[in-house]
């Protein structure tokens, strides 16, 4: 039977952001004036781990739309962020489930972006299946759009992702190599009487750790493509509305790269939900371009860079983001283990 492992924190209140009171009065009467009309009520998104404003905005014309600020100044990444997020969004085929953006404004010290709302609701986990197919499939349809790229979006200048992952996500081959120590494995061996008494969780990743660098480096040469994918898919970057369809949200860290990479990130929290996220993601249109040994490197390399940025310094970034990765990095490992079975993972929510 199944288990489900759910995380600590709830990804529809992970947010910690202004809310619309909290912006300055000038910057709130220019989106205001830019809408055309008074601004009478506003929710804030609930989910997300920067702190800039995103809330749904409605007008006393009764008009809704998404808007998200950042300071030019304090917040420098994010508003950049901002704009390049509203540059690509506006080049994304129409075949792609995305809000567009309406407009962006430069004003009071602040970047803005207006977007089309969505009237949706980020799906829970454990996943229900009808949300999980929704989003597979509103992946599907983006993904089949982005495999030719239109020279717009592609004009707009997108990073390999081979590159990124050579750069950013090696981390099992820093830590082979003495120079990023291992990261904690915070649910431990307590439930596993067994793994406790040979060392924990600990003795696990000393264990596989060749293993997991060796598979980490050979993802670079698998994932060169030049198709477009999302780069950062995952639960909390969807919608789905009141028809049961899903849209893709935060199309910032669009990338060259093969669309199975983004199904494998996908399905790590499938994989929580007590699913069985292999059959899932052999049944995806984008498997078929998957290379022999791809899912297994892709999940060893999302473990490594989600389980020690988990152990690293806090940033500014939301309290919950470490949570989010250390249940990510530990989720995306236990599949990778169950996959190759490695004896004793430290959990393994399809036992």
């Amino acid at each position: 039977m199944a288990t489900v492992r759910l995380p600590a924190i709830q990804y529809d209140a992970t947010a910690v952001r202004p809310t619309w009171a909290d912006l300055p009065p000038d910057l709130r009467a220019a989106i205001s004036g830019r809408l055309g009309s008074p601004v009478t009520w506003a929710t804030s998104a609930g989910g997300g781990f920067t702190r800039g404003f995103a809330a749904v905005l409605t007008t006393a014309a009764g008009e809704r739309v998404f808007v998200k600020a950042a300071s030019l100044v304090e917040q420098r990444h994010l508003s950049d962020w901002y704009a390049r997020e509203a540059a690509l969004t506006a080049e994304l085929p129409p075949a792609v489930p995305a809000a567009r953006p309406r407009w962006t404004l430069t004003t009071a010290g602040y970047f803005v972006l207006c977007l089309d709302a969505v009237d949706g609701r980020m799906p829970a986990l454990p996943w229900a299946p009808e949300e999980l197919n929704a989003a597979l499939a509103a992946w599907a349809s983006a993904a089949a759009a982005l495999r030719r790229p239109p020279a717009g979006l592609v004009g707009v200048g997108l990073p390999q992702l081979a590159d990124l992952v050579r750069t950013d996500l090696a981390w099992w081959q820093e830590i082979h190599a003495g120079r990023e120590a291992l990261p904690p494995l915070v649910s431990g061996g307590g439930s596993n009487p067994r793994l406790a008494a040979g060392g924990g969780p600990d003795r696990f990743l000393r264990q596989w750790l060749p293993e997991l660098a060796a598979l980490e480096a050979t993802l670079p040469d698998l994932v060169f493509d030049a198709a477009v994918i999302h780069g950062d898919l995952r639960l909390d970057n969807l919608l789905v509305d009141r028809a049961n369809m899903a849209w893709i949200c935060d199309w910032t860290w669009l990338c060259h790269g093969p669309a199975w990479f983004d199904t494998a990130s996908l399905l790590v929290t499938a994989y929580a939900s007590g699913l069985d996220a292999d059959a899932l993601f052999a049944a995806h249109p984008t498997a078929a371009g998957a290379p022999a040994g791809g899912l297994d490197a892709a999940l060893a390399a999302l473990a490594g860079y989600w389980l020690t940025r988990s152990a690293a310094e806090p940033t500014g970034a939301s309290p919950y983001a470490q949570a989010h990765q250390q249940f990510s990095g530990e989720t995306a490992l236990a599949w990778l283990a169950a996959r190759r079975g490695w004896d004793g993972p430290f959990w393994s929510p399809r036992g």
